[in-house]
C-alpha cells in the first residue's frame, strides 16, 4: 500500500473516533464539566441519568476547577489525532477533554459510603507518573511491586485533597507521556487549578460517592463550552 494512503487512512480513522464517539446505551449516568475555554481554570459540572432516549440533569449544577493550564484534549472512549491541539501531555498542568469511563474511589477512611470499587489509602499507596515505569498510570503499594519509578503521586497526603476521590480512566492502558493520575478529588480551593485533575468542593465529591452506580455504566465529560456545543449532537450528550 502506498505509505502516504496508509498514513491518511490511519489519520481519518484517529478523527473518525474523535467525531463521532457517541454515549454507549447502556450509560445511564453522566458527569458533565464544562468551562468557558480551553485556557480557564473554573467551570460547571452537572450530573445527568438517562430516561428512555436521553438523560434528564439531577441536581443543580456545582463549581469545579480543573487544571492550572485549562483543559487539552485526552485519550479515553475519545482518541485524539496527533496534531489535534491542544494535546493532553505529561505534566502539562491540563485536565484532559473527552468522554472517560470512571475506575475504582480511594480515600483516607477504611471504608466509604460508595457502590464503586473502594481502596483506603496508606502510606505506601502512590500512583505513578513516570512514563518510563511499567506501573505508569496505575495505583499500586509500594511495597507489593517491583518499584521502576522515580516519581509518584502519594495517596495518602498531609492534607485533605484527596481524602475522597475517584480514579478517571484516561490514557488507560496508558501510553508513554499521554498524561497521568488523573481523579475527581476536593479543591484546595474554588480558583486554584490542579495539576490536571478535576476538583470540587468536599461536598460534591461525596455526593458522587452516594450517587454513582458501576452497573449504569457512568462517564465523565469533559469539554469547553464551545466544544461540547460542537459534538453535542454527534455524541449523543444532554443539552446543558
Amino acid at each position: 500500500m502506498n505509505p502516504l494512503i496508509k498514513t491518511c487512512g490511519a489519520l481519518l480513522a484517529l478523527l473518525s473516533n474523535v467525531a463521532f464517539a457517541q454515549i454507549p446505551d447502556d450509560s445511564r449516568q453522566l458527569i458533565v464539566v464544562t468551562t468557558p475555554d480551553w485556557n480557564a481554570i473554573q467551570g460547571t459540572a452537572q450530573r445527568y441519568e438517562r430516561h428512555g432516549q436521553g438523560f434528564q440533569k439531577v441536581g443543580e449544577p456545582f463549581a469545579i476547577v480543573v487544571g492550572k493550564n485549562g483543559m487539552a484534549w485526552g485519550t479515553g472512549l475519545t482518541t485524539p489525532a496527533p496534531d489535534q491541539q491542544p494535546l493532553k501531555r505529561e505534566g502539562d498542568g491540563k485536565a484532559p477533554a473527552g468522554i472517560f469511563t470512571l475506575g475504582s474511589a480511594f480515600g483516607y477512611a477504611s471504608t466509604a459510603a460508595t457502590r464503586l470499587p473502594y481502596t483506603t489509602s496508606t502510606a505506601t499507596r502512590e500512583c505513578v507518573d513516570d512514563s518510563q515505569s511499567s506501573h505508569y498510570n496505575t495505583l499500586v503499594d509500594s511495597l507489593a511491586v517491583n518499584k521502576d519509578w522515580t516519581s509518584s503521586e502519594q495517596m495518602l497526603r498531609k492534607d485533605q485533597l484527596y481524602r475522597q476521590g475517584i480514579f478517571v480512566e484516561h490514557n488507560t492502558p496508558a501510553s508513554a507521556n499521554d498524561g497521568s493520575c488523573i481523579f475527581l478529588h476536593i479543591w484546595r480551593s474554588n480558583r486554584a487549578g490542579t495539576l490536571g485533575c478535576t476538583a470540587m468542593d468536599p461536598a460534591q465529591i461525596q455526593q458522587l460517592f452516594a450517587w454513582l452506580d458501576p452497573r449504569e455504566h457512568p462517564l465523565l465529560v469533559q469539554l469547553p463550552v464551545a466544544q461540547y456545543e460542537q459534538y453535542r449532537g454527534r455524541w449523543k450528550l444532554p443539552s446543558r
